[in-house]
């Protein structure tokens, strides 16, 4: 926490406009369009061209040149009869079609509960067209908070809840972050994963939930200094997907990972949007 006041709320502005252009990206987040299960028996798939199924570890796509289907990244057209295989929770920017150069709607394949799904992600979905970035709190500086960092001998997994009832998760425990808020006693433990490089991300609830945020948020830190400190800054509480569109499948808090108080810093409830991420 080295940095001025000033130096860090320069440095949040540049965070917060970085994370308005990543949500408006053509086929981010906020194009998601549908979310439904691949059967076993061949058909068709909601308004898709093609004719879908799965087999419980292979997806399976027919199409003839005149779906006017291609592959994402080749651009190469689809016929015949295509696999994709996944593990569970991959995801894959499978195959495209629409709007004038045949790229206006992505087909994402996705492993969820070990079955196969498909979300459409179409660049002209209104929540993105009139997307015009995410409603934020004022930049709090107490809120930067000097957290500890306590790693497990081993990670621990917990099963979890999703936006979608129908899909069961995992968290995966490296640690707790210990931690207090200004002018509150009580000292946090909260759950936190940890990516390849260390990094942590906590994905928490609050007593703001519901009224001024989304159902839960997550706020994520750099890698823990060898001393165990590190830095939790609230005012970089995002939203899941699922708090924009009711097609993600965004993991819900582990048990215990609740604050008490409300955390009036970071992303609002975002305006007008049909997500899943409410209490």
């Amino acid at each position: 926490m080295n940095a001025s006041p000033d130096a860090r709320a320069e440095r949040w502005s540049r965070f917060r406009e970085a994370r308005n252009r990543d949500l408006a990206a053509e086929h981010g987040w906020l194009t998601l369009t549908s979310f439904e299960w691949l059967e076993t028996r061949p058909g068709a798939v909601g308004s898709l061209p093609g004719s879908w199924s799965s087999d419980g570890t292979t997806a399976l796509l027919t199409a003839a040149a005149e779906d006017g289907l291609t592959f994402v990244g080749t651009g190469r057209p689809v016929t015949g009869t295509v696999p994709a295989t996944l593990a569970d929770e991959e995801s894959l920017m499978w195959v495209q079609y629409g709007g004038d150069d045949g790229t206006q709607v992505v087909v994402e394949l996705a492993r969820r509960a070990n079955r196969y799904a498909l979300r459409t992600r179409d660049s002209e979905s209104p929540v993105r067209t009139a997307f015009d970035g995410v409603p934020t709190f004022e930049y709090r500086p107490d809120l930067v908070i000097e957290a500890r960092y306590e790693a497990y001998p081993e990670p621990v997994d917990e099963p979890i809840s999703t936006a979608n009832p129908l899909v069961r998760g995992v968290h995966r425990a490296a640690g707790e972050v210990v931690f207090r808020l200004p002018r509150m006693d009580s000292e946090y433990r909260l759950q936190a994963a940890a990516d390849q490089q260390g990094a942590l991300t906590v994905t928490f609830s609050d007593a703001t939930n519901g009224n001024t945020t989304a159902g839960w948020r997550r706020v994520s830190t750099g890698k823990p200094h060898p001393d165990g400190t590190v830095i939790l800054d609230f005012n970089r509480a995002v939203n899941y997907p699922s708090a924009f569109t009711p097609y993600g499948t965004c993991p819900m808090p582990v048990k215990g990972n609740s604050l008490g108080g409300g955390i009036e810093a970071g992303e609002k409830r975002p305006a007008g949007a049909e997500g899943t991420g409410q209490p």
